[in-house]
């Protein structure tokens, strides 16, 4: 589907949304008094997700304004086109099918003329067999004993989707398996990650599609090194094809670097990075949970898809959410959107979205190669609550900047503890329940007064409240609903990107900053002539670092 993008801005749709706009007067006391049905009015089921968008900026009129402009730039058809495997990422001139991932055995979703649905099984059954024999101790490294640690070596998506869903559902882990993941080019990360790992029962699984990734391929060099330096002596090269996998499909690059390209994992140009956990991509995760969980994951996963698929607009969590998103960023002036989750585990899921989103959406030119016509992207960022309250909150509070606010929480916990009586998950959702409900409703000059405070501080104790939320639970996080979760903020970024007009599943801006890196490197090595050629800034910052390489920091006398 290579038809050029609509102008959002040029629809009716955008012109009405312009008007509420300007005469919206969010009042959550009035709305909520005026229709006490505005919680079960405005809330979803959306497979296991309770999704509560009572406290956002919906009233009746902004969501038929929102499923209209929806309409009025195609969005339902894009995303039909985009299950289908019609080609919507036209710079690349690729499929977008993340969700073909995820498709049960024996559907049907054909690219050039081949069924990708077959593809992906035949991969995800040789996955699971290999997490299995790593499990089960039948796979060993070179001097016959079993794997303890896993590290996984990537950066972006092949880092951020692994560890975020890793640390996620560590209570499914298997207790005598460590994963461990590198992926910063700087030293550090190999260093730390690396020490106190026993190299006869250490894994690595090098996660490149290209396997020409600068940082990828530079700390699997540092890995390679490592184990063989610190393997008993005698042990050749050999060793490399019983202590590394890849998830790749350039054979010829794996079995280059000493890979047996059997234990190679692939997958497809289709498939874009921050879109890859559920892919080979997330071997780690399936050698950490085991192939019945990554399974019930990748189940999460589809249970959302049909959800966005099959849902009707008024309805669908990931297009209302997604539609809110832009009356936020486009008609409400937000810039920025937060997203916090009352739970440890998922302490790395705003890093996540963050690519997700930001690279996602992140861009200035439609599809078509025309200028974009409105404001696009939103920073997304975030941490785990109650840790975020104690720093951040008092800006979404009482700031002057309007920030739309992602809380998600989970009926269960996993520790049940109890302190003093007071069972502790009781005690932090209440003060999940209590941060929506503050932020709506807030605190007005007479009730500060009425507490008896001084009327010189009263002004700095008034909250405006209005403040919009959406509050997303589920009954607890297992792998299905860590899968629902990602694929609704899959899916909210791809209404986001349509409404906008943009290719969502590029990523040109990233690439200039990785060649520049390259094309320096002969001037930081010491090239005077390639050092001259640089900008005068760029030139003064490498001549810091060569004088000051090696320099140390005078000892004490």
């Amino acid at each position: 589907m290579t038809a050029s993008p609509i102008d959002p801005a040029g629809t009716a749709a955008w012109k009405n949304l312009e008007t509420i706009a300007r005469e919206l007067a969010p009042n959550f006391r009035e709305w909520f008094a005026q229709n006490p049905n505005r919680a079960e009015q405005f809330s979803f089921q959306a497979a296991d997700l309770h999704v509560d968008l009572s406290k956002s900026f919906l009233t009746d009129e902004v969501r038929a304004a929102l499923v209209d402009l929806a309409r009025q730039t195609n969005v339902e058809e894009r995303r039909d086109a985009m299950l289908s495997g019609e080609k919507i990422n036209v710079t690349e001139d690729r499929a977008v099918l993340h969700t073909a991932l995820r498709a049960p055995r024996g559907s049907t979703i054909t690219v050039d003329g081949e069924n990708v649905v077959d593809q992906v099984h035949e991969v995800l059954d040789r996955v699971y067999e290999f997490a299995t024999k790593v499990r089960s101790g039948e796979w060993t490294g070179i001097t016959g004993r079993p794997i303890e640690t896993v590290v996984n070596i990537g950066i972006g998506g092949s880092d951020l989707g692994p560890v975020m869903a890793y640390e996620a559902l560590k209570p499914y882990l298997q207790e005598d398996l460590e994963v461990r993941f590198i992926s910063n080019i700087d030293p550090t990360d190999a260093g730390e990650e690396l020490s106190g790992l026993d190299p006869e029962t250490t894994l690595f699984i090098i996660a490149s599609k290209t396997f020409t990734t600068l940082e990828t391929l530079t700390n699997a060099k540092v890995a390679r090194a490592w184990l063989l330096d610190n393997l008993p002596e005698g042990t050749g090269d050999e060793a490399v094809a019983k202590h590394f996998v890849a998830v790749s499909t350039a054979l010829d690059k794996v079995a280059e670097f000493g890979i047996d390209p059997n234990n190679a994992f692939g997958f497809w140009s289709w498939v874009g990075g921050r879109y890859s956990v559920d892919s080979a991509v997330g071997t780690s995760l399936a050698i950490a949970i085991g192939p019945e969980n990554f399974a019930d994951f990748l189940a999460g996963f589809r249970a959302m898809d049909e959800h966005f698929a099959n849902a009707p607009a008024e309805e669908n969590v990931p297009l209302l959410m997604g539609m809110l998103n832009i009356f936020y960023t486009n008609f409400m002036n937000a810039g920025t959107h937060a997203v916090l989750p009352y739970s440890q585990y998922l302490h790395r899921f705003a890093a996540y979205l963050q690519q997700l989103t930001m690279e996602s959406n992140g861009k200035s030119v439609r599809w078509d190669g025309t200028p974009v016509t409105t404001t696009t992207g939103e920073v997304f960022w975030g941490e785990p609550g109650t840790n975020g309250q104690h720093a951040f909150y008092q800006l979404i509070h009482q700031g002057t900047q309007l920030i739309p606010a992602d809380f998600i929480a989970f009926a269960n916990p996993t520790y049940p503890f109890a302190t003093d009586g007071q069972d502790q998950h009781e005690l932090f959702l209440g003060n999940f329940f209590a941060q929506t409900k503050a932020l709506a409703f807030g605190k007005t000059a007479d009730e500060v007064r009425a507490e008896g405070t001084a009327e010189a501080i009263v002004p700095a104790r008034v909250f405006e409240g209005n403040k919009p939320t959406a509050s997303i639970m589920a009954p607890y996080l297992s792998p299905s609903v860590l899968g629902q979760l990602i694929a609704l903020y899959e899916h909210i970024t791809f209404v986001q990107g349509i409404v906008w007009g943009i290719d969502s599943f590029d990523q040109w801006g990233v690439e200039l900053g990785k060649q520049m890196a390259n094309d320096l490197g002969p001037a930081i090595a010491g090239d005077e002539a390639a050092l001259a050629d640089q900008d005068p800034s760029t030139r003064s910052l490498i001549a810091y670092y060569r004088e000051h390489r090696d320099a140390r920091p005078a000892e004490d006398n």
